[in-house]
């Protein structure tokens, strides 16, 4: 069995702090896409996954934007409260689509390099909530 790899983009990780979301979360979100828990397809391998936020719950938790193509490789690349926002505009729709065909055909070593450079981290698969 191949080992997904989960990454998160270096503002969607500054969000998550902003937020409180630790790495089991968005591990947790990946087990109920794969079982077919999606919110929304958008498109273009990106999805939309609602997660929940300490004290509130999912529904009125946070949105994250995944690429994806329900396999090994996961990108966690834009988040929000739904609070502060009901979903993406048409426009950052569609530059979340780009961004997502851009990661899912980095090669392993372009991914490497992006780890390197703190533009990509990895989600823990060991961190404990």
């Amino acid at each position: 069995m191949t080992k997904k790899l989960a990454l998160k983009t270096k503002t969607f990780t500054k969000w998550m702090g902003k937020c409180k979301i630790q790495d089991c979360d968005l591990l947790r979100a990946i087990d109920e896409m794969e079982r077919g828990l999606i919110d929304a397809d958008l498109g273009f391998n990106t999805y939309k996954k609602r997660i929940g936020l300490i004290g509130i719950g999912k529904r009125s938790g946070a949105r994250v934007i995944v690429a994806t193509q329900l396999m090994k490789r996961w990108f966690f690349i834009y988040g929000f409260a739904k609070n502060e926002k009901s979903n993406v505009s048409r426009d950052e729709l569609v530059y979340l689509q780009e961004v997502s065909k851009r990661l899912l055909n980095l090669t392993d070593s372009e991914i490497d390099v992006a780890i390197k450079s703190n533009e990509l981290r990895e989600v823990e698969h060991d961190h404990k909530k």
